[in-house]
Order: C-alpha cells, then structure tokens, then sequence
C-alpha cells in the first residue's frame, strides 16, 4: 500500500473543517484545549472535536492542520470553515462578541450594530465612541418622572441631578462663606448679605439646559440615533421603546450596553412618597426648601445638607448608625464633627416613621421617628429630602427575558469586562455589582468597551485605585483603601498609617477653625511602605486628590512621596513631609506655616 501523501492528510483536514460548523482541533489532556471545549458548551454550540493524541496518525494530521492554520499548537478553531485561532484568540473574540457574529447566520439582519439603553455618561460615552468606528448605533433615554413629577432631559443623573448641580450648589456654598471671611481680608461689604434661591436655581438650570442640547447636537453630528423612549427586551437582539404616549417601536440590534443606572430609595413609610423629595427633586425646586430634614448619611445627604446651612437655611440630618459607608470611618466622622460645629443639627441614631403634611402651622410637614432607644421624636419641616442610598434601574427592562443574570437584592449585574452572562449584552455605569459608582469610571469604561468591540482593542477598563471627592462644607478626597479595609486585608502589623492636621493658610486671617483639615497616607509596611489609602479632608478636595491618584496606580511608596517638593503655601505640600505615624501616639495638631 503506497504512503500516504501530505496532500491526502491536507484533504482530510479540510474535509473536517468544511463539514462540521465548529471544527476544534485539541489534544485530551492540553487544559487551553478544555477551555475552549466547556466555552463552547457553555454556549450550548455544537462542535466536533478530533483528540490528535488519539487519532491514528495524530502527527501527521496536526502537520496538515499547521500548516491550514499557520500555527502547530492546540487548539486551533475554525467555524464556517474560517480559521479563528487558539485559546486566546477564541476567548478574545468571545469577549469582543466576534464569536457571536461567527456562529450566527449571517442571513440575519439586524437593524443596529449597538443599542445602548440609557442616556447617562457612560452610555453617551460608549455610543459615540461605536459610531466613530463606523458602527449604526442608537440611544435609548427615558426618565421616569419622580413621584411628585419631575424630570429632565438627556445626560443622565450626574448632568441633570448629580454632580453638576450639586457643584455648582456648593460653589454657592463657599462663595457665601468667602463673603463671611473676606471682612478680615479688608472688604467693606454694607448691607444685609441676602441668598436668592430662585436666581440661583434658573442659572444652575439653564446651564444644565445647555448641556442637554450640546449631547443632542453631539449624537446628531456622531450620527448616533437618539430615541427619546423606555427599552426594555422582547428576546435576545430585539427590544420595543416606548415613548411617553405609549407608543411602542420594535428594534433589533447585534450587541446591546445597558447603562441605566440608578435613582434615588424611598423608606416603606407613609408619606414618604408623597411628601418627601429626593436630590432628583431638590435641584429644581421652584423656591427654597426652607427648614429641611435630611434623612440619610450617605455622601448625597452630606452634601445636600452641606450647602442648604451655608445657604441660611435651618438643617437637621437624621442617621439611622454610621455616616459615609464605605468610606474611612476617621475621616468620615471627622467630617460629621465639622458639620456640626457649622451649625447643622444632627440625630442619630434615629429612623424615620411616617411623613404627614400639616394644614396649618409655621411649617409644612411633620415627621415622627424613633432614636434606637425607643424614644420617639417628632419635628416639624418645610422639606424632608430622603438620601438613603439608591437602586438600579434594572427591574423593568426586561433583563428576565433575555437572561441576564442581576442580584435580586439590589438589582445589580455581574459582569466580567463589563460583558454580562449573555455574550452579546454589556452594562456599565452605577448598575454593576461591585463597581464605583462615579460618572468618569463609567465614561472610561464605555469608551474602552467600544474600542474592544469594534476596533481589536484588549484594554480593559482599571477598576483600582479611582479618586474621589466628597463635597460636604469640608470636602473630602480619597483614594484606594479606607483605614479599615486596609487593616482587614492586610492587618494590623503590616499596615502603618501617617498622618497630620493641616491649617489652611487662607483660614489664618479670618480666624476659622484651627485643625479642622486633616489628611493621612496609609502605607503596607511589607512593600516597602506602598501607599495605599491616600485621604484628604481640607479646601479644594477635588483638586489636591486628582494628581495623586497617579502616584497609587504606579505603586508610589512612603520614600516617594518624601521626595517630593512641595509647592509652598498649599495645603498639598503637606504630603511630603509627613513623620507622625498613628502607631506612635504623637500629636498632629499644626501651630503655624
């Protein structure tokens, strides 16, 4: 029987490759070959697998497929007779949602390569980014008005009600405070010094206004389809948007990103829907909220309760245990101390009861708790904003029809890269479980999502090591571990943490309140003292942190931040030449420049 030759071992590979839709070409005991067998079944796709090492003539066969596939290693996929590649480049394509494209027919026309559901920053961010790689995208925006009716316009929560009128708010804020300290810089301001809510409100809103036209105008020039209308899922690639007449319109698309992220809690008490607001409310408010209950601790409370006191008005914070969960406990308590000595009244630990409108009286609303003692406690408001945490928005969009997984507990999706259980459904943005919830963090992470799925791309987005800034009347700025954390992880004999009181030299002057501004670096010892939790608690929080964000991505330790100059007279400067460590007991508190 005459040999057989190279190019009989080349037909047969070509006659697996052509017969069978996905064809693997593995050895049994390879694990990079296991992997790409359980993806395929997790997919429930059908493939045929031939085991070179037990093939007869195994050699010889995986000769004839190197040389098909230009690579000798296993495994090695082809479907529809088109080579793919080996582990990685399945797992690539995988995660790119190019392996969904190859295994579905390509009769199959849909009418959009993305549709993002969700108008925010992270899915502004992913839509442009898709269209300028020359993808047919569209947007999907809808806001559900708030129980006493308001709503917006395109940009999500941090545009309309989030971070861009709360600034602007605590700007007011400050400017109110620089008046009171600009008399012992010399300033002869005459006359009572008066805030007018109203014409704070109109130009905060106006500017928000503009900022709506400029993303239309932004997708328009893109040629990103808007669609001002509620997605929610038929089945796998195909939606209906509902506008607010009720109007329903099919649309299909090859990948989908869900990036609707969150809107504010209630409590499960009466009244509270129907009397209270929420800061989705607040911003807009045709007239000052007056006397105002704040319920809650989170940063959102803070915040808001932070610049209604600086605005004149009468402020109550009620807590039900800690403020700022999450964050460094230290810092967050520093905060609280501050806070309080400004004149905001504080109960805690105290949970709300019921909400009942007044029909007449000096105030409007009345609210009864109860202290953790038992103690109940009545009061009377003009507002009572609720800030007690918030839930994504992933109940109503049909998430069930299509399988994708989300934690019944608090409405978040798992994701891995930002792709969910369903290969060809992403999130990003506040909805993902385990992740920051900061508009940059999901602009970032949309953009790069786009560039792996429409450009080759394989970077992904850097979930560590993400600055922060609370703007409560003494801001704050973190990044990394909280004191906390840090000990938790790594505990306490491998952890040192330095700190020191800051006096602001501007502060100097006007006499305010020495020792107030504080700041630490939390160092691991075994690394040669990396720093690893950076915290600021002083003026212009936001601007002190943002650059030393850099220092942690890129592992500065102890000794780096020791070699730094410090710009002098800044409040900065003090984080190179910081001495006092926690665990020696020495004072902090700052006499002087």
């Amino acid at each position: 029987m005459p040999p057989i030759s190279d190019e009989d071992w080349a037909s047969a590979i070509e006659e697996y490759v052509n017969k069978n839709k996905v064809m693997i070409f593995s050895k049994s005991f390879c694990p990079y070959c296991t992997k790409v067998k359980e993806l395929f079944n997790s997919l429930n796709v059908e493939y045929y697998c031939l085991e070179l090492d037990k093939t007869d003539n195994g050699p010889q066969m995986q000769r004839a497929m190197a040389a098909k596939a230009g690579k000798s290693s296993v495994p090695q996929v082809f479907i529809e007779g088109q080579h793919l590649g080996g582990c990685d480049d399945t797992m690539a394509a995988h995660s790119s949602g190019k392996l969904l494209e190859l295994l579905n027919p390509e009769s199959e026309k849909y009418d959009y390569d993305l549709i993002v559901i969700g108008g925010g920053s992270g899915g502004l961010s992913a839509s442009k980014e898709s269209a300028r790689l020359g993808k047919k995208v569209a947007v999907l925006d809808f806001v559900t008005p708030t129980p006493i009716g308001t709503t917006w316009g395109l940009g999500g929560t941090c545009v309309n009600v989030g971070c861009i009128p709360k600034k602007l708010m605590h700007q007011a804020a400050l400017l109110g405070q620089a008046i009171k300290d600009s008399k012992n810089y010399g300033w002869n301001i005459s006359g009572a010094v008066e805030h007018n809510w109203a014409v704070m409100r109109e130009n905060i809103q106006n500017h928000i206004g503009s900022l709506n036209w400029n993303y239309k105008v932004q997708l328009r020039t893109e040629q990103v389809k808007y669609v001002n209308a509620y997605g929610q899922f038929i089945d796998d690639h195909h939606i209906k948007a509902v506008d607010k007449k009720g109007k329903e319109t099919p649309m299909s698309s090859r990948h989908f990103i869900i990036a609707t992220g969150e809107r504010p809690r209630y409590p499960d008490i009466e009244g509270a829907k129907e009397y209270g607001i929420t800061s989705d409310d607040l911003f807009s408010l045709e007239n000052s909220p007056g006397k105002t209950l704040v319920i809650g601790a989170s940063y959102v409370a803070l915040e808001c309760a932070g610049f209604l006191s600086a605005l004149g008005l009468d402020v109550t914070i009620m807590v039900r245990s800690i403020l700022l969960r999450g964050f460094d406990q230290d810092m967050a308590e520093r905060i609280g101390e501050y806070m309080a000595k400004e004149g905001i009244k504080f109960i805690r630990p105290c949970v709300p009861q019921k909400v009942e409108k007044l029909e007449s009286g000096e105030h409007k609303l009345r609210v009864y708790a109860k202290m953790q003692s038992g103690e109940e406690i009545i009061g009377e408001y003009d507002t009572v904003l609720f800030a007690i945490g918030r839930n994504a928005c992933t109940d109503n969009i049909g998430l069930d029809k299509v399988g994708v997984k989300v934690n019944s507990s608090n409405g978040k999706v798992p994701v891995e890269n930002e792709q969910t259980n369903v290969p060809h459904i992403y999130a990003i943005g506040d909805i993902l479980e385990g992740k920051p919830e900061l508009t940059p963090v999901a602009i970032e992470a949309g953009s790069l999502l786009a560039k792996r799925l429409y450009a080759n791309s394989n970077v992904q987005c850097d979930y560590t090591f993400i600055p922060t800034t609370v703007f409560t009347p003494l801001e704050y700025g973190c990044i990394g571990f909280s004191e906390e954390k840090a000990l938790e992880t790594y505990g306490a004999e491998n952890i040192e943490v330095y700190h020191s009181n800051i006096m602001p030299l501007e502060w100097t002057v006007p006499k305010r309140e020495a020792n107030a501004c504080y700041c630490k670096l939390i160092c691991l010892i075994p690394e040669n003292e990396r720093v690893i939790g950076f915290h600021y608690l002083g003026p212009n929080a936001g601007e002190v942190t943002q650059g030393f964000s850099l220092g942690l991505k890129k592992g500065a330790t102890k000794a780096d931040f020791d070699a730094m100059i410090g710009i002098h007279p800044t409040c900065a400067e003090i984080f190179s030449t910081l001495t006092v460590t926690k665990s020696s007991g020495k004072s902090t508190l700052q006499a002087g420049c």
